[in-house]
């Protein structure tokens, strides 16, 4: 018997299983929503990359990349009308149980239009930067409200607050535990940090804090994870702060690699200035690590995050956690799978 299937439409995706940096958030989702629902046939449409054109495997999901590059005009005209027609011929088999876009871009146009022709449920949802004033597909499709999820409570506000539309859903991101290994023994980096190395993640800040932490913990050890175009800038303030001894940039690794990076820390420091819902604070709380950011994503309290004001109060919060006693407890706010669960939901199939 044919499975029913969910269309995930989204820009990139992994280029085969051992691609483990891109999206690892999305990457547990689709590999949660078959462990809850082995029944589901799970097709992601990759529009911009991997940079090959392809359908292939990827843990028993079926993944179809149109190594789009982000190219306007009559590519991507085409684009969209070779989408159309997998996603009708999908439809017209009977068993598309709906379609879920990541980001409110070009995947929730193709969502969004589909949906407008053949009454098929879509879901588009919110990550990030997509919540912003500048993003000008929200005044071109306007999705109705219940159709909206929103990664975080912060996120949903923002978006009503820049798009008059207050998402009817609130779904956050969660983490997976199957991929940390072994607690290890030692704590041997006091602060780390990951993510893209571009001005939105406010890394010269996670410097300055450094700088001002060394004057208590002269010995301070710290790290940042990523790779990207402030690269140089970085390695300039370092030198410039006098903390080639206390700070390593590490590039890109692989995401175990960074969990594993996190079950060494003591506090990781998220310094950027803009979030839907960091999955690196949530991995770093799992993986026995405090966590302090200036973006809270939820009303409530998680434990063990903390929120700062401004650069000095992060200063602050973080010489009070290096002073605690070495109790590294591992939070788990929630898992992919709750997450899954939370997306068939929307569907009704839980």
């Amino acid at each position: 018997m044919a499975k029913d299937t969910l269309v995930i439409l989204i820009p990139g995706f992994p280029a085969d299983e051992q691609d483990t940096t891109c999206l690892p958030m999305q990457q547990a989702l689709v590999r949660s929503l078959q462990a809850v629902n082995p029944e589901l046939r799970l097709l992601v449409l990759a529009f911009q990359y991997p940079y090959f054109r392809k359908t292939y495997a990827w843990h028993n999901a079926t993944v179809m990349s149109f190594d789009g590059r982000n190219r306007g005009g009559i590519p991507r005209y085409f684009l969209r009308k070779k989408l159309q027609t997998i996603i009708k011929e999908v439809h017209l088999s009977g068993r598309l149980l709906g379609m879920l876009s990541f980001w409110y871009g070009e995947c929730a146009w193709i969502g969004k239009k589909f949906t407008d022709r053949y009454s098929i449920q879509h879901y588009c949802w919110i990550m990030g930067q997509d919540a912003g004033k500048s993003n000008k597909y929200p005044a071109r499709l306007k999705i109705n409200a219940r159709d909206l999820i929103a990664l975080s409570h912060s996120l949903r506000d923002e978006f009503e607050k820049n798009h008059g539309t207050r998402p009817g859903h609130v779904v956050p991101a969660g983490i997976e535990p199957a991929a940390f290994n072994e607690f290890p023994t030692t704590r041997d980096i006091d602060l780390l940090g990951a993510g893209s190395l571009i001005s939105l993640k406010q890394f010269p800040l996670f410097l300055d804090v450094v700088a001002q932490v060394k004057k208590d913990f002269p010995s301070i050890v710290a790290a940042i994870v990523g790779e990207g175009p402030e690269r140089h800038k970085l390695e300039e303030l370092i030198v410039e702060r006098n903390l080639k001894e206390n700070i390593r940039l590490t590039g890109e690794m692989s995401h175990p690699d960074l969990l594993r990076m996190m079950q060494r820390s003591k506090v990781f420091l998220h310094p950027s200035m803009y979030e839907g819902f960091s999955g690196v604070c949530l991995e770093a709380l799992y993986a026995g690590a405090r966590v302090i950011s200036f973006c809270r994503p939820m009303k409530e309290d998680i434990n063990h995050w903390q929120i700062a004001t401004d650069k000095e109060d992060m200063v602050r919060k973080t010489l009070m956690l290096l002073r605690q006693p070495p109790i590294f407890t591992p939070v788990m706010y929630r898992t992919t799978e709750d997450v899954a669960l939370n997306i068939l939901g929307l569907y009704g199939r839980v």
